[in-house]
């Protein structure tokens, strides 16, 4: 079987009536790579990860996910889904609930039997199996949905906010629950608001302002340098600027000052040749290495938070 990325989509759009809530979402996730998707409030994430799943249609634009077209339901028995914001069944204890969704998946009674153990000892639940889900602390209640989206043993995982309302041990299961199911294979797409987690646990990002990915930055790149460089520099022009984007696509320019961002230091002699080949007069380039806070503040900006 040929390989194919595990999600790939372009200029995905989806508006509600005059609402643009995504204007363009162009993405590649490859299999077994854990990918953040970063961005302010009313960003479009949600909205995105629908059409991804299924849930609703996009505008124009088109998509894959798992090689088969979005919203196709041979694919979605294979993906595994943790939504945000959840409403369980109080009712229902742990056990029963888990049975409800397999059910809904069709899974015979012996691999339920088999597969709702193993699940609730993964997420730390197995002393509370026969325990109503109305009893549950939030934290609890955020174990048991991971445990429901891994129900079906999928191959493409969507995670949103999976580490809310988990104390330091709870953020750390749910870590290494993510690291071992990338080791297996499984492809997890991972929204959180905190940096921190997603500079731990994911191997790429993607940053998405007012509805439309700005950048894709793989996060090894990060910890080995990646670089924002200040310029400061008098001449600067529109036609000059749009030239730096054969170094960076997230180039800013203000009156003498410039901002780019760089994989490394390499690029830099070739940058400084670049304007004074084209009569710049250069004062000043200082390179700065970025963390993942400083990248999202750079590239989607401070309007609005996670």
């Amino acid at each position: 079987m040929t390989d194919f990325p595990t999600i790939i989509t372009q200029e995905l759009k989806k508006e509600f009536g005059d609402k643009v809530a995504v204007a363009d979402l162009t993405l590649e996730v490859e299999k077994g790579e854990v990918f953040g998707f970063l961005g302010p409030n009313g960003a479009g994430k949600t909205t995105a990860v629908k059409m991804l799943l299924g849930l609703i249609y996009p505008t124009s634009g088109k998509g894959e996910v798992l090689g088969a077209p979005l919203g196709d339901h041979r694919a979605r028995d294979r993906v595994g889904f943790l939504p945000e914001h959840f409403r369980f069944h109080d009712w229902l204890t742990a056990i029963e609930f888990l049975h409800l969704h397999g059910n809904l998946y069709h899974m015979p009674g012996e691999q339920l039997n088999k597969r709702v153990p193993e699940l609730l000892e993964m997420v730390g639940l197995e002393g509370h199996a026969q325990k109503k889900l109305g009893t549950y602390s939030k934290g609890m209640l955020q174990r048991i949905g991971l445990a429901q989206a891994l129900l079906n043993d999928p191959v493409l995982v969507f995670l949103d906010e999976p580490t809310s309302g988990l104390d330091p041990v709870g953020r750390r299961l749910v870590r290494d629950i993510i690291r071992d199911l990338s080791d297996r294979g499984t492809t997890v797409f991972l929204n959180s608001h905190l940096l921190s987690e997603v500079e731990i646990t994911c191997d790429r990002v993607a940053f998405i302002r007012h509805g439309e990915v700005l950048l894709t930055s793989s996060l090894q790149s990060l910890v080995e340098g990646e670089l924002t460089v200040e310029v400061r520099a008098r001449g600067l022009d529109q036609d000059i600027v749009a030239g730096l984007k054969h170094w960076s696509q997230n180039v800013r320019a203000d009156g003498e000052h410039l901002t780019l961002t760089l994989t490394g230091e390499a690029d830099i002699p070739e940058i400084n040749h670049y304007l004074v080949e084209n009569g710049i007069e250069v004062f000043a380039i200082r390179p700065k290495q970025l963390s993942l806070e400083d990248l999202f503040i750079q590239v989607v900006g401070t309007e609005g938070g996670l």
